[in-house]
């Protein structure tokens, strides 16, 4: 019996291990994930790029990057005909700390759009400089 609890430990710890990686965008991810200084560096001179914060409402309104459109991540699905006319241009996607727009990027990635994840989020590019607009 100590065994199987043993296996059983180790299975969930394992599991465990593998969601976090996943959630974190980690592994399995089929898009781009950039510091905070590499966004804010293409947001300067990557003509080809679009900026998407999936925050909520009233996130969005304490601070965002200016020209972001909001699709809060609980709305984006049923809302990307809004950004129709950006799935040929580089999308960045950021939220409050990096671990929604890493499942926004995985929407997005699933249909056909380039996402690029800013790590750490709206937190990490406050940190590093980026001026936010209320």
């Amino acid at each position: 019996m100590k065994k199987l609890t043993n296996y059983l430990y180790y299975v969930v710890m394992i599991g465990l291990v593998v969601w976090f990686a996943y959630t974190k965008g980690w592994i399995l991810a089929n898009f781009e994930s950039v510091t905070p200084k590499r966004a804010i560096t293409m947001l300067e001179n990557d003509h080809n790029v679009t900026l998407l914060d999936v925050r909520t409402v009233e996130e969005y309104k304490s601070g965002h990057l200016r020209d972001a459109t909001l699709i809060p991540l609980s709305k984006l699905e049923t809302n990307l005909d809004k950004l129709a006319p950006f799935k040929k241009r580089k999308i960045l996607v950021y939220c409050r700390s990096g671990n929604r727009s890493v499942a926004a990027s995985r929407i997005l990635e699933k249909h056909g759009f380039v996402p690029i994840n800013i790590q750490e989020g709206i937190i990490g590019l406050a940190g590093a400089g980026a001026q936010l607009t209320k």
